[in-house]
């Protein structure tokens, strides 16, 4: 299947207009930063690392070193993720879920022990088992000691349901890995039932036919936020659909996740269709979170071809940054990927012509690296040039820092754990296919989507 279709004479002079006013129309978030030549006040870019490793080797490396982060330093008494290097004890939902399918990743690379990580994960099991819950739901931050809630905003200190569906997503797929008949591995498998099938996804809809993002013991729904697409949270309506205890109906996904149908974009950004979501795609999270073991290929909806969607998402996000509108210093082929993240200013989203989020010149490694199976040879690109000529900046001991940005002469101190996971989990699944063919594994995940209308077809 063809990504790059050619367009009518015409639509090319339409679409070259379109971005020439998009382009003139941002060009106060877009400054020139002082010159229109940007070699004249950027960093110059050298090679530190000489020697030449193979893709294999550089693949290696990534994943191990990056794992540490969830295996190294898992919070002791939960064994979940930290939220950040610097969190303490305060440890995260989502982010855990995204570690577990890293450690499965370790186990098949040799970097990890099965048994080990089979301990590992019982272990979260029992933390998550008597940590505060909300109507099944849990929290987006807990105390790893203690297993009670803490707030991540004012209100937000309850039941946080996309979080809890990217940990589930997590914990299926080790479900479905250790696979083994032994008694720990039974006992694994048992407990995650007990613990998903726990969920009152229905709860979380108010009665209405969309889903909720959050309920809190205080305030009750006064967040008020509904889960309405496109963008990182489709793994919610296809476990909430797939539950065999709470299910939600079609028509909450129909109606609440894809809004009638007003999700689809449809249109082209260089030449490239892309079906759902915002202009030129927004951040790249919304690529990689549900989809860490949601298989993509081949997976359509009435809605869209969800490998197109995912790639050429990737690729807009891409050529976004080789065009560069807003001058930023040494955006280019091998050095892209706009997304959330830390920046000089703090945490936020970071997205193309600031649709979905910002761009202020902050490029995120998990951008490219989880990009991995849609984009490989660019992914690949990007990945060299992180680590061949920004190592003394931007590596540490957990792989690749969370964001840099050559403007301001920064590069982040921090290791996010959302950021960390997806680059283990997809430069897998772009190896092996792992997660995807785990995670698939599952009936419950078979029957949510079957019921949601989605259906393979051979690529």
């Amino acid at each position: 299947m063809s990504t790059h279709p050619f367009q009518s004479r015409a639509s090319c002079l339409y679409l070259l207009v379109i971005i020439f006013f998009l382009s003139c129309s941002n060009d106060d978030e877009f400054p020139d930063n002082g010159t229109t030549d940007p070699a004249d006040r950027c960093p110059e870019l050298v090679r530190v690392i000489e020697e030449d490793l193979s893709e294999d080797e550089l693949l290696d490396l990534v994943q191990q070193q990056t794992l540490k982060y969830f295996w190294d330093f898992a919070e002791p008494v939960s064994g979940m993720a930290r939220e950040r290097n610097t969190s303490g004890n305060l440890i995260t939902t989502g982010g855990t879920g995204f570690g577990i399918m890293a450690m499965i990743a370790g186990i098949e690379r040799g970097f990890l022990q099965r048994d080990e990580v089979l301990d590992r994960v019982l272990q979260i099991c029992n933390f998550l088992d008597n940590a505060d819950r909300y109507h099944g739901a849990w929290a987006h931050w807990y105390n790893g000691t203690t297993g009670r809630t803490i707030p991540f905003s004012a209100k937000d200190d309850g039941g946080d349901l996309v979080e809890t569906a990217f940990l589930v997503q997590g914990l299926i797929a080790a479900r479905e890995y250790f696979d083994r008949d032994t008694p720990l591995e039974d006992s694994l498998r048992n407990f995650v039932d007990t613990l998903w099938y726990d969920i009152n996804w229905q709860f979380y809809t108010q009665g209405q036919n969309v889903l909720f993002w959050h309920w809190s013991p205080n305030f009750g729904f006064e967040m008020n936020m509904r889960i309405s697409g496109w963008n990182e949270a489709l793994m919610v309506y296809i476990l909430a659909a797939a539950s065999p205890t709470y299910p939600v109906s079609a028509d909450a996904y129909h109606q609440g996740w894809a809004r009638n149908g007003n999700m689809v974009n449809g249109s082209h950004y260089y030449y490239m269709p892309l079906p759902l979501g915002y202009h030129f795609g927004g951040p790249l999270f919304f690529a990689h979170y549900s989809f860490l073991g949601l298989d993509p290929r081949g997976l359509h909806d009435q809605y869209a071809d969800y490998w197109l969607q995912n790639r050429n998402h990737t690729l807009i996000n891409r050529q976004y940054c080789i065009v560069n509108p807003g001058n930023h210093c040494h955006y280019s082929d091998s050095i892209w990927g706009l997304t959330a993240s830390d920046d000089p200013f703090g945490y936020r989203a970071h997205a193309p012509f600031n649709y979905g989020g910002t761009d202020n010149g902050t490029i995120t490694p998990t951008a490219a690296l989880s990009s991995m199976p849609y984009t490989p040879e660019e992914s690949m690109s990007a990945l060299r040039t992180f680590y061949y000529y920004l190592y003394n900046d931007l590596w540490g001991p957990y792989g690749f820092k969370d964001a840099f940005n050559f403007d301001e002469r920064w590069f982040a101190d921090s290791y996010i754990a959302i950021d960390q996971g997806p680059i283990v989990v997809m430069i897998e699944n772009y190896r092996s296919g792992l997660l995807w063919d785990v995670f698939m594994k599952n009936q419950d995940v078979h029957n949510g989507l079957e019921k949601l209308g989605f259906y393979y077809e051979e690529p």
